[in-house]
């Protein structure tokens, strides 16, 4: 019998391993990270961009657990999906007030925005799939 490809699983694996490499690029190059992603944010703070590199780290490690326990699903993808989705928010907030360039509505999308949209897509899936069974 063929096995069944899982969109969801891939989804996680995907976003996992992008918020994971994301995170540890953010801790061990921060300078390099913040000139190629955000220098025109603000100025550089090493210790912010680490630490935000750790709630990195901590949400794609919970995408990866979810990956692979399916009792722990909810949580791991709640947990992640609350991060990305706050920080999304910011971006909105900030783009929308002119605080960030209105370049960035566009710039945003593929690492900010859309990872958050299917992370809280996933959140309500799941939910969803435990609450019938």
């Amino acid at each position: 019998m063929r096995a069944r490809f899982d969109v969801g699983l891939a989804l996680l694996g995907v976003l996992g391993i992008g918020s994971v490499v994301n995170g540890a690029w953010m801790q061990l190059d921060a300078a390099g990270w913040f000139g190629r992603v955000a220098s025109d944010v603000a100025p550089f703070n090493v210790h912010f961009v680490r630490d935000v590199g750790a709630a990195y780290l901590a949400a794609g490690a919970a995408l990866l657990a979810a990956a692979l326990r399916p009792a722990w699903r909810v949580p791991l993808v709640a947990t992640a999906a609350i991060f990305h989705g706050l920080h999304a928010l910011g971006h909105l907030r900030e783009t929308a007030s002119g605080e960030l360039a209105s370049f960035h509505w566009i710039e945003d999308l593929p690492g900010v925005y859309l990872p958050a949209i299917v992370m809280l897509a996933l959140w309500v899936v799941y939910a969803r799939r435990e609450a019938r069974a």
